[in-house]
């Protein structure tokens, strides 16, 4: 059983997607249609469809999640960008170092792992600014820890100092289990392989008006990492799309549409509930603190035996977990309830098996 924070366990319907005959995406009409309802359906994922107050294209890109993320960078950043990248944890680093390395000029304002984002800090640095930063980065839910950040104090500073500068946002670990800010923000990524239970390959962007009128000044060499020849697919693609990839992306957006955005909302609380309530009778502490735990991914500290216990789980009851990244790696053991696995009976077999494994 995958119960991992993403890649995510493929329900049959979307599997059985995948296995229907292939078309070609470049020269079959066909596929123009199943990307449009593609589109469609991630833009009420996104909450900016039709009725909404809030106009966002979407743009799906044939690559696994971090490709958005450098791509967002890619598309808005060159030599001399002004960039604040907030951060308490490893992918809010990492966006500091894809602005470096397309020339920007980042400032880090960063938090220890386990702490929330540090508006204070946020705040001396905007005031000691007499411009407005060009671009700013954060992450929606930290999955190397299990954090869900609370983005509207940020967004807040960022609108109340100037509204000038764009906002990109890694929701890969959000989007589709728990609400995202996305009308607040202009570049909001996401990808197919975590809440949204499709196999990993394509990343996704609600990208704002704003933010595409900053690509077309900035103009990007690179075809792979820029989102601009996906603003209009009218004339077609900028090159061959993942086909297998789109339709089981498109089946697993019908399954949770399906079921209704509040629902899986809902689905995703209980499931996390029981995850933390089950840890807290094993003696497990939660990484960082439940107030701020994300409803689609579970962190417990274990310092010193994550690889033990995960390979444990693994061999012995064929239970597949994660542990922490980087200088976590050792510490923390992450339970994946997200997408297909945010159910309760789920949760309750893997934590069964963690049960057995410490009572080992």
């Amino acid at each position: 059983m995958l119960m991992t924070p993403g890649p995510t366990a493929v329900p049959e319907p979307v599997r059985d997607a995948m296995s229907r005959e292939l078309i070609n995406p470049d020269v079959d009409p066909a596929f123009d249609a199943i990307y449009a309802d593609l589109v469609d359906r991630l833009s009420r994922v996104y909450g900016v469809a039709g009725g909404s107050t809030t106009t966002r294209d979407i743009a799906v890109l044939g690559g696994e999640g971090i490709l958005g993320l450098e791509a967002a960078i890619a598309s808005l950043v060159e030599p001399g960008t002004e960039v604040l990248c907030l951060s308490n944890g490893l992918y809010g680093d990492g966006f500091a170092d894809f602005v470096e390395s397309y020339g920007g000029e980042a400032t880090l304002v960063s938090a220890a792992y386990d702490e929330p984002l540090p508006l204070d800090d946020l705040d001396a640095v905007l005031a000691d600014r007499d411009r407005a930063f060009d671009l700013a980065t954060m992450v929606h839910c930290e999955t190397p820890t299990g954090a869900l950040n609370d983005l509207d104090p940020v967004l807040d500073r960022l609108e109340a100092a100037d509204g000038a500068t764009l906002t990109v946002v890694d929701a890969v670990s959000s989007l589709g289990g728990t609400p995202v800010p996305t009308e607040r923000i202009d570049v909001c990524l996401g990808a197919s392989q975590k809440c949204f239970s499709a196999p990993p390959g394509l990343a996704t962007a609600a990208i704002s008006d704003r933010a595409w009128a900053a690509m077309e000044a900035r103009d990007p060499d690179s075809l792979y990492t820029n989102f601009l020849p996906w603003r209009d697919t009218s004339e077609g693609f900028p090159y061959t799309h993942l086909t297998t990839n789109v339709v089981a992306l498109d089946e697993a957006l019908s399954l949770l549409l399906e079921e209704g955005l509040d629902e899986a909302y809902a689905r995703h609380e209980a499931a996390a509930t029981r995850c933390r309530d089950r840890g807290a009778a094993l003696g497990l502490d939660p990484y960082p603190d439940p107030e701020r735990s994300s409803p689609t991914v579970t962190a417990f500290h274990v310092p010193g035996r994550a690889p033990a216990l995960q390979r444990a789980l693994r061999e012995d009851h064929d239970v597949t977990v994660a542990t922490g990244l980087g200088d976590l790696a050792d510490d923390v053991l992450r339970i994946g309830h997200m997408g297909h696995n945010s159910r309760t009976e789920r949760v309750d077999e893997a934590m069964d098996a963690l049960a057995a494994v410490l009572d080992g």
